[in-house]
């Protein structure tokens, strides 16, 4: 039985995981250089250890209103299609370890092209987890406006 590490976190009142394998760091919110005339879910960017990173808010894209920033504020490096993100995430609750068996496949009712980014649903604790599949999250018109966006602040 194969045993998967999920960081968990919240967005609004949901919690999400994604796998630790996909995952390159967490950070603390900080300061950020807004980009002009950037699409309403890309909050900025930001230059972490020398890459400069397209700052990608969950929160738009899964159509829940802004939240102010707090001490509790993460992000979530994540890669994508070789391309370094920050997923910006209300909190980071726990790293857990999930058999198998913890997880089910996503019901058909909820699947469509708006919900591309769910893998699967988890059982954590009684509570249910959305597993997130990190390159589900993106359009390709996404993925190609960050990358010209990350071209042209480097």
């Amino acid at each position: 039985m194969a045993v998967t590490k999920q960081v968990l976190f919240h967005v609004g009142n949901e919690l999400y995981g994604i796998d630790i394998a996909k995952v390159k760091g967490i950070e603390k919110y900080g300061v950020t250089t807004p980009v002009p005339n950037a699409p309403s879910y890309i909050e900025g960017i930001i230059n972490l250890r020398g890459d400069v990173i397209p700052i990608f808010s969950l929160r738009a894209k899964f159509n829940l209103p802004a939240r102010k920033i707090d001490d509790k504020t993460q992000m979530i490096i994540v890669s994508v299609n070789d391309m370094l993100v920050a997923f910006v995430v209300d909190d980071v609750s726990e790293i857990v370890e999930l058999n198998d068996d913890a997880f089910s496949n996503t019901p058909v009712i909820v699947q469509s092209e708006e919900t591309s980014y769910i893998e699967k649903i988890a059982n954590v604790n009684k509570q249910l987890v959305i597993t997130i599949n990190v390159e589900g999250v993106f359009s390709e018109v996404e993925k190609e406006s960050m990358k010209s966006l990350v071209k042209q602040e480097a």
